[in-house]
């Protein structure tokens, strides 16, 4: 059995995308433009009377700095679509086999990425406009991002110490935070799990960077600033750092970044955990000038070697199915009869994630 189905035209500019104004706002520099094709490869175990996989896709919501092309499918599946994950209009893949045997379906799709930087240095916030209404979600807690008890205690300090008086100082005061008071931890797996008030009860502050962002994401939160974390994945080498890249063979590249969002201006993107990364691979102290460097850099700009699939928090993919309130769904979910798969052991699972550039104009599947 072979199918291909399409999720959206491809080859249609970006320009014929209707974009929020608050996205024009935002200074976007045409440093990279570049175009690549994410493919999954997945053989699941043949074992159990029923298989089902959910895969995260790239964004569809396009932006100046992210258009998705379109995404295709193959294999063998009894069932398989594209649909949104639960509770948001992000994309993703679902796939269900009846009936043990060879579960074999590849996934790829197409984007265009352009690196992305705001000017925060021309933002005034007097008279700004007030927070539009699907913004303030984004100040509402979650399971792994209380706001109240430490979260909000910590929050308050933060600003006052810093004697943060706008939203913009007080993200600022936030992110130097971040970066000034937790570290990156090899040993934690995957990309840790989120869980901010246990780091903060507990002060074990290191994690990797669904740990690292989420702070950021919280404490903003608690500070009154509008916040939230895109899980994604690295899909290129990164033109600066060695260790902010990955080609080729991705299926561990996976990727949390942060934004902020300023009223009149739009989402701002962060990403402490990256400057905690940096500094830990290549052995840095946080004041060496490599690190301050990519410290300032990334308040207010993300390198686009990465695409974002989502923001959503609590994911319960299907009512009947094993996964429900996921912290995040950055990672391909499986079960086969009824048991999980350990989306972080891919040769087990098993996956693979792989990345290429695309040169030239047009798709290529």
């Amino acid at each position: 059995m072979k199918r291909r189905d399409f999720i959206k035209l491809a080859g249609v500019s970006a320009a014929l995308f209707p974009v929020a104004p608050s996205v024009f706002a935002q200074q976007v520099i045409p440093s990279r433009r570049h175009t690549y094709r994410l493919t999954y490869k997945f053989d699941l175990p043949a074992d159990g009377k029923k298989a089902r996989l959910w895969v995260p896709l790239p964004d569809t919501d396009d932006t100046p700095h992210q258009f998705s092309q379109g995404s295709v499918w193959s294999g063998n599946p009894t069932v398989a679509k594209f649909d949104t994950v639960p509770g948001t209009s992000s994309p993703m893949f679902y796939a269900e086999w009846r009936g043990a045997g060879p579960r074999t379906v590849s996934v790829s799709s197409v984007v265009k990425t352009v690196d992305r930087s705001v000017d925060l240095k021309q933002y005034s916030e007097r008279g700004t406009a007030p927070i539009p209404a699907d913004v303030k979600r984004f100040l509402l807690p979650t399971k792994n991002i209380p706001l109240d008890g430490i979260v909000r205690k910590t929050a308050l300090s933060i600003i006052k110490d810093a004697n943060a008086q706008t939203p913009l100082q007080k993200a600022h005061a936030v992110y130097n935070w971040v970066v000034d008071n937790s570290y990156r931890d090899p040993a934690t797996r995957g990309c840790g799990r989120g869980d901010i008030k246990l780091m903060l009860e507990s002060g074990n502050m290191g994690g990797k960077c669904a740990d690292l962002n989420a702070l950021f994401v919280g404490l903003a939160r608690a500070a009154g600033v509008p916040a939230r974390d895109h899980y994604g994945i690295r899909i290129d080498e990164s033109a600066t750092h060695k260790a902010l890249g990955q080609s080729d063979d991705i299926t561990t590249a996976q990727h949390v970044r942060a934004e902020f969002y300023l009223a009149g201006l739009g989402w701002v993107p962060v990403d402490p955990a990256d400057v905690r990364e940096l500094a830990l691979e290549e052995a840095l102290l946080i004041t060496n000038p490599r690190v301050v460097e990519l410290r300032d850099k990334l308040f207010g700009a993300w390198e686009m070697n990465w695409v974002s699939f989502n923001h959503g928090k609590d994911i319960t993919l299907a009512k009947d199915s094993v996964f429900k309130d996921l912290p995040f769904f950055m990672y391909p979910q499986a079960e086969i009869a009824g048991h999980e798969q350990d989306s972080l052991d891919p040769a087990g699972f098993s996956y693979k994630i792989v990345s290429s550039e695309l040169v030239g104009t047009g798709v290529k599947f």
